[in-house]
């Protein structure tokens, strides 16, 4: 007797363009592969809110930057929430998922992030720079963010943005987690050109940078991409950790390893339905 697998809703803007990606077809793929362990049909997250209760869990993934659809989120987050819908990820992060005040929150208690403020009176804080990076507490894909002289650093208006010295990096490196467990690496060899990813070796001090962040926002299940900065004196600073809808760029790995990160997200989606 055959049991019928549990049903996913796996939303996705499959028209969402995106610089130097294309979000659709990893989305295409890796739902795909994830119908050999569930029943998947594929929504726009504007229809999200009015389709979840037919399925067993929603599956959130590259669905574009929420501040597009902010007010259709929220109600989607909020009613899933009211009616105990299992999404994935879940809708308890503390990172990205809430906005970007949790990396002034991290600066001020000692973690390695890259040196912000989001008030006027701290604005002291940061170290002196030639250019400050001024980004909206609620963003995506660099909407809104403003490069800012030194000189003109006391004349900021703050409210609902983050400041942060322009940092000359080495390099961008990125870690990608299915629940707590490490899956893979890339990172961006030329700063010039950050899309163009190849494969990252990650050493021990490398993940044990990545998993602080990750034990820091305590999710028990769900898909996390820690992304940091090589500054110039070596040590990883902290960038942003995106817990909401992170693109994966699974493109840029193997199959090997696309099929191993596919597979370990279908067993989290079982343990999350359990």
């Amino acid at each position: 007797m055959s049991t019928v697998p549990p049903r996913v809703l796996y939303v996705t803007d499959l028209a969402y363009e995106a610089k130097g990606r294309r979000y659709c077809d990893e989305d295409i793929q890796l739902s795909s592969r994830l119908r050999r362990d569930f029943a998947v049909a594929l929504c726009h997250p504007l229809d999200a809110e009015g389709l979840m209760g037919s399925f067993d869990a929603v599956v959130v993934r590259n669905s574009g930057p929420v501040l597009h659809y902010q007010e259709q989120y929220d109600a989607f987050r909020d009613r899933a929430r009211a009616a105990g819908v299992r999404v994935y990820n879940p809708l308890t992060g503390r990172a990205d998922m809430v906005g970007k005040r949790y990396l002034a929150e991290l600066s001020a208690a000692g973690y390695p992030v890259i040196p912000t403020v989001d008030r006027a009176e701290d604005l002291g804080r940061l170290p002196q720079a030639d250019t400050y990076v001024v980004k909206p507490m609620v963003g995506a894909d660099s909407i809104g963010m403003e490069f800012v002289p030194g000189d003109r650093l006391a004349d900021l208006a703050l409210g609902d943005v983050l400041v942060q010295p322009l940092i000359p990096f080495r390099y961008e490196v990125s870690f990608y987690f299915v629940d707590r467990d490490f899956q893979y690496a890339l990172y961006a060899p030329d700063p010039a050109r950050r899309w163009e990813l190849v494969p990252y070796e990650a050493g021990a001090a490398d993940l044990e940078f990545a998993r602080r962040f990750i034990d820091w926002n305590a999710l028990e299940h769900g898909i996390q991409r820690v992304d940091a900065c090589r500054a110039p004196d070596g040590e990883l600073l902290l960038v942003e950790l995106e817990d909401l809808n992170p693109y994966l760029s699974l493109e840029s790995v193997d199959a090997r390893t696309r099929e191993t990160f596919a597979a370990r997200m279908a067993a989290s989606l079982h343990d999350l339905l359990r």
